[in-house]
């Protein structure tokens, strides 16, 4: 008689998969854990199951006798699930939050609401006051009847640069010039009538203005106490000679980050802020932390911490020591989601993935010295045709040898056994520990079945908790470019 189990599995919403087990697992860890394996999913997530008695309503999954004879399951991943906070205190530490109910929980974004949008494909400009919406229409027709240019009045310019700045601070306090060439052409294409005569793109001193504009914006908002822009407020003028040169230190957010410096949420200041981050400190000395409170309690905390690598650029020791749940893999990824709202992680390796091919037939065209080392990197794989995770392992490594970068000093191997391995001259790297049995490592070596892997920044070993070479090379760079610490940011 077939013992079998088959249980169809929702792992996102274009992804169902059948699942058939021989027997029906002993516990819920261990249907967690197998399905972990089968899936091949890299992430902690929580099991709802389709409940028959609530018209197939689902419910969260807290014993196996629950579930029907071919039930139907979906995967809520752990790492953007969010507890709300009118459900429960965050400083009651004795609520079981393991076995909230799905009405407790709800995925929230990392945003605060004083966060950003990334800037758009396609800046749309927005509409002005009526007086000018009419007069810009009237202005058009004229153009394209005749090809008049339209006169535009100092309050009527003052209005649309105004306007045009505030939606551009939607975006970042700090464009770039490329972002004001784009919302000055989106202009003039909306309204032609607006167009300059005798300029190259025909917006030129639109673009000019607007510069002015948004560093005049700037300043209402820095007297108004915006943090993003009031961090670069003491700096030398006329009414403050004793202040910074205005071009020393400026504190700008980069290409990548949207949040680089957030307001506090409303209704929180720097004491509550800071009671949070001592529950969050004091739930990471746990040998299980609640990731379901940890996250919750990163995402109220964000600004606080923002505030700090900004500010006080602190050492990787000190970031480590005040916020211990940063250097947890989940967290990384979750935080650069939070400063340059984009999941990282799923754009590098759909590129990385994407890009593969092309990157070996490159790889094995290469001769010479390089050639010769990129050969005895790529020969360790050449087996593992349906490895994806090798494939990617030997890519990222044979990357910075085809670039000329000695990645010696990047790439750290130990055996288990060297308790007393001295990283103090590393600044960011990977370590490897290998196995005591296994060979002297060699520079080109992959060790693809390692004891463990770790992440070195600033001659400390910040994380161990990392499955594979690809996700350690990732996690390292993510955590230098989201800044981590203030020195690597």
């Amino acid at each position: 008689m077939d013992q079998s189990w088959p249980v169809r599995v929702v792992v996102g919403e274009n992804d169902i998969r059948k699942v058939s087990f021989q027997e029906r697992p002993n516990s819920l860890e261990e249907l967690i854990s197998e399905l972990k394996k089968r899936l091949n999913l890299q992430y902690d997530f929580m099991l709802h199951y389709e409940d028959p008695e609530f018209n197939n309503a689902f419910c969260n999954v807290s014993d196996l006798t629950e579930l029907p004879t071919r039930p139907t399951l979906k995967i809520v991943s752990l790492e953007n699930v969010t507890v709300t906070l009118s459900s429960v205190s965050p400083l009651s530490s004795a609520c079981d939050w393991s076995t909230a109910s799905s009405s407790d929980t709800e995925i929230l974004p990392h945003n605060t609401e004083t966060s950003r949008d990334p800037w758009p494909s396609t800046f749309e400009v927005p509409y002005f006051s009526v007086d000018i919406e009419y007069r810009l229409r009237q202005g058009n027709l004229i153009y394209m009847r005749d090809g008049t240019r339209m006169s535009v009045s100092r309050d009527m310019k003052h209005d649309i640069l105004q306007k045009l700045a505030e939606e551009m601070y939607k975006y970042s306090a700090y464009p770039q010039d490329e972002h004001f060439c784009i919302v000055a052409e989106a202009l003039i294409s909306k309204h032609p009538c607006l167009k300059e005569p005798g300029s190259t793109r025909a917006c030129n001193g639109w673009k000019n203005s607007l510069k002015f504009k948004m560093g005049n914006l700037r300043a209402k908002l820095r007297q108004c106490g915006m943090v993003d822009v009031s961090v670069n407020g003491n700096k030398k003028t006329r009414q403050n000679p004793g202040g910074e040169p205005p071009a020393k230190n400026l504190k700008r957010p980069r290409r990548s980050e949207t949040n680089f410096l957030p307001n506090f949420p409303l209704g929180e200041d720097g004491l509550t802020l800071e009671s949070s981050r001592q529950n969050l400190e004091n739930e990471m000395k746990k040998r299980s932390p609640n990731l379901l409170y940890v996250n919750r309690l990163m995402s109220q905390t964000f600004s606080l911490r923002r505030k700090e690598i900004v500010e006080e650029q602190p050492s990787v020791k000190q970031m480590l020591e005040r916020w211990p749940a940063l250097f947890r893999k989940q967290q990384v990824f979750a935080e650069f989601t939070r400063v340059a709202s984009r999941d990282l992680e799923q754009d590098f390796f759909e590129s990385l993935d994407r890009h593969t091919p092309r990157f070996l037939e490159i790889f094995k065209a290469k001769k010479g010295i390089i050639g010769n080392t990129l050969s005895e990197i790529l020969v360790q794989v050449e087996n593992r045709t349906n490895d994806v995770i090798a494939k990617r392992t030997a890519v990222l490594r044979c990357l910075s040898v085809f670039l000329g970068d000695d990645g010696r000093e990047f790439y750290q191997v130990c055996f288990d056994s060297d308790s007393m391995a001295d990283f103090s001259h590393v600044p960011v790297g990977i370590l490897t520990v290998i196995p005591e049995v296994s060979e002297q490592p060699r520079p080109s070596a992959l060790h693809l079945e390692p004891s463990s892997i770790g992440i070195i920044l600033e001659g400390t070993v910040v994380m161990d908790d990392i499955e594979s070479h690809d996700q350690a090379t990732h996690a390292g760079l993510t955590a230098l470019k989201q800044g981590a610490a203030g020195p690597c940011r």
